[in-house]
Order: structure tokens, then sequence, then C-alpha cells
């Protein structure tokens, strides 16, 4: 895919690369080759495949989580209920829930093709239109995730996202709502949508549909999280240093060695984080282990008894890439909510004009 990127980037043709202006899109997709993370574990922790292997050190002396890490898989944050009581699935399972998965999310053989459809240079704008991007420009995984595991989640033993509380319940249940109706103003879209969180920057860091890539940089008192998505940076002090109590959109992360993981634990959220359902008071500890020389083992547990009536954690092998991380200027002034607020006020006159 990143062959046909830079085929396009270098097109002599003005109108294929006016479109992709206007979209906004180049520097959406990482564009990183297919993986398949294999891992062991060994006490709910990761182990490396080979046991001589030793992580590399920094200066310093600790390990080396340098580089760029992507975090793609098909496996789902929650185990799905045809696989209720597995959490692992043999070798031919996983290979036909990876077609059944990335076949049926095709943005280019599903799409309705019943509907009539515009052709510039090759391209049909009817189905970009239709489903927010065509195939091209996803960058979604495609393989399930080390060991063969059914979910993300690794904790309850069942695989799913623990019971909301009653009062997170109402919560999103208002949020809904104001989703629903014609947006009153910008506080009534998701973080996402207006550009102040990624989908899958976290923190937590979650897999999504594209940008997902994280730089990892390490000096001695501190380490920086770059996301691709948004182009979010997290610098976190490893003096242990306090959190203080003032209140983000990221929230106030601090870290610190636990052996060889890196464990960084992140409060003062000042509201709905990236993580759909969380409250401010989400508690957040992410953990950091190199498991072999091209895995990166990353593993988050939520704690947001306001929202969920236990915590719960999920584990992620992210791959070592070679890929660069790409700017995503996802505000580019917004005019997206701009119009989107416009199209409100435009529902609203034409309800109240109606007799």
């Amino acid at each position: 895919m990143r062959q046909r990127f830079s085929q396009i980037l270098n097109s002599s043709n003005p109108q294929i690369l006016k479109s992709l202006a206007l979209a906004g899109i180049l520097a959406v997709a990482p564009l990183s080759g297919d993986l398949l993370i294999a891992q062991t574990a060994t006490n709910g922790r990761a182990s490396p495949r080979d046991q001589k292997w030793t992580a590399p050190r920094t200066p310093d002396g600790k390990p080396d989580l340098q580089g760029i890490w992507d975090f793609r898989t098909v496996t789902p944050m929650e185990r799905p209920s045809e696989f209720a009581d597995r959490p692992t699935l043999t070798s031919d399972e996983a290979a036909a829930y990876e077609r059944h998965i990335v076949e049926g999310r095709n943005a280019d053989t599903n799409r309705d093709k019943t509907t009539s459809r515009g052709v510039i240079n090759g391209t049909n704008t009817t189905a970009d239109v239709a489903l927010a991007y065509n195939e091209f420009w996803w960058d979604r995984g495609t393989k399930v995730v080390g060991g063969l595991r059914t979910s993300l989640i690794v904790d309850p033993p069942d695989g799913r996202i623990p019971a909301l509380t009653p009062a997170a319940q109402k919560r999103l249940e208002a949020m809904d709502e104001a989703r629903e109706r014609p947006a009153l103003g910008p506080e009534d879209r998701s973080v996402g949508e207006r550009c102040i969180l990624g989908f899958n920057s976290g923190p937590p860091m979650v897999p999504g549909g594209y940008n997902q890539n994280v730089q990892i940089v390490q000096t001695p008192g501190y380490v920086m999280l770059m996301n691709e998505m948004v182009h979010n940076a997290r610098i976190v002090p490893l003096d242990g240093r306090p959190q203080g109590s003032l209140r983000q959109w990221v929230g106030t992360s601090r870290g610190h060695w636990d052996g060889d993981t890196l464990v960084v634990e992140t409060k003062n959220f000042s509201r709905e984080t990236a993580l759909r359902g969380s409250s401010p008071n989400l508690r957040l500890t992410e953990r950091f282990t190199r498991a072999d020389a091209n895995t990166l083992l990353y593993e988050f547990t939520v704690d947001d008894p306001t929202t969920w009536t236990r915590p719960w954690t999920a584990r992620v092998p992210m791959q070592r890439t070679d890929d660069q991380i790409f700017e995503y200027a996802c505000h580019e002034a917004n005019y997206g909510m701009t119009n989107l607020l416009q199209g409100a006020r435009f529902i609203e006159k034409a309800s109240s004009d109606r007799p």
C-alpha cells in the first residue's frame, strides 16, 4: 500500500492531487505491512520466544524501548459471543476468522451495488462519500494477535468489559441523545470528531482504522510516547515527581521502572477520554515490556469505579516497524465541525418553519 501511496503522491495528474488535498487525507495512513505478532506468556506476562534473547539497553542501563511500534490487529477488544468460552483459537480457526473480518469490512466490495456511481480518474467517488473512505485509505489489521487470542482483554477471564455502573449508564445515555439530535455546540460531539483526541491514540492506545503507530524516545529522566493519530506526544517524567491536580485531556502521566518493564500511571483526566465511556475519575496503568527483538508487549489496566463495576486489563503485542511517523493534521481549521453546526441550525430553522 505504501508503494501505491507513493505513486499517487508522485502523480502528475492535477485532478488526483487536488482531490487528495481537498479531502485532507494525504497524511492519514501509516501504511505498514500486515503483521502476525507471536508471543508467549508466563504467569500472564510476556516472555521472549528465544530465552537466550536479552533486551538491549540504553546508556543509563534501562531496557531500550525506542523505535516505532505498530499495534494493528483484527483481534477485537472484547471476546465475540461465538467464542464465549474460548480464550484462544486454533490456527485454522484464526485464519478463517481473519478472512471473515477482512472480507466483511471491505468498503469496496460491500458497498450498495444498486447505488449510481460517479467515476473520476478511475476512482469511485460515490463510495468515497457514502462510506467516508474507500478501502484504499484504511490501514486496519488483518491478523489476530500472538497466542491466537479471541480478545485483547485478558482480565476479566471472560474477555469482556465489565458492566457499567448505573450512573455511567445514565451518563452515556445522555451523551448518545446529544449525538442524535442537532448539535447545540461542539461539546455535543465526541472528542475524536472535534480533533481533540485520536480515537486510537489514547491513553490508552487501542487498535483502530489507521495511524496505528507510536514512536518511543527515551532519555535518562523522561520517556516520550508520540502517537501518529492526531500527532499527540506524551512526555512522561521518570523522576518520581507528584502528579498534582491539574486536569488535562490526556491526564497527567508519571512513569517508573518495575524491573525491565516501564510502568506509566495516568490520572487527572479533564472529561471523557479517547476510551469510550470513561470518566474524569479514570486511573490508567500502562506497562511496556520488550518481549523479543521485534515485539513490545503493551498492557493497560483501566480503573474507573464511576464507570465500570471492576477494573479490567487488555494486552496488545506491538510490532517493530521501519515505517515513518506521518503528520496527522486532523483539525485543518475543522471545517467539518463548522458545517455540522451550520447544518444543525438549518434543521432547527426548517423545523420551526413547519406549520
